[in-house]
């Protein structure tokens, strides 16, 4: 999700933090200033239903304003692959790494206990 309080702030005039923190006690809603602060400067992790709730009716926006739904990143950063492939048709940079063991050299794997 893409947060866009800024945005949805910066189309009712609003340019700081402070302005929106009186924006929002308008409607009731209370928070720290650096509530606030936080919610501007960045993208939250969570966000109480009832709280944007409020955040909407104090910026007269709806939540698709707030919240703009983004395609999903694959876990390494790049976009999902949709296409299937068939068994065993994988490349090479698909497979995980294995670890490789060092030559022995004449000694065993593990050290040997104290005696």
């Amino acid at each position: 999700m893409k947060w866009n309080l800024r945005w949805a702030a910066a189309k009712r005039d609003i340019w700081r933090p402070s302005d929106l923190l009186a924006a929002f006690q308008q409607v009731g809603f209370n928070p720290s200033l650096s509530k606030v602060a936080a919610l501007w400067g960045g993208k939250p992790i969570s966000v109480r239903l009832d709280d944007l709730d409020k955040m909407c009716a104090a910026l007269n926006c709806t939540v698709a304003e707030l919240l703009e739904a983004e395609p999903l990143a694959a876990a390494d950063g790049g976009e999902r692959e949709t296409g299937k492939k068939a068994v065993g048709a994988e490349d090479e940079a698909d497979r995980p790494v294995r670890p490789i063991p060092r030559k022995s050299q004449g000694r065993s794997r593990r050290s040997l206990p104290p005696n």
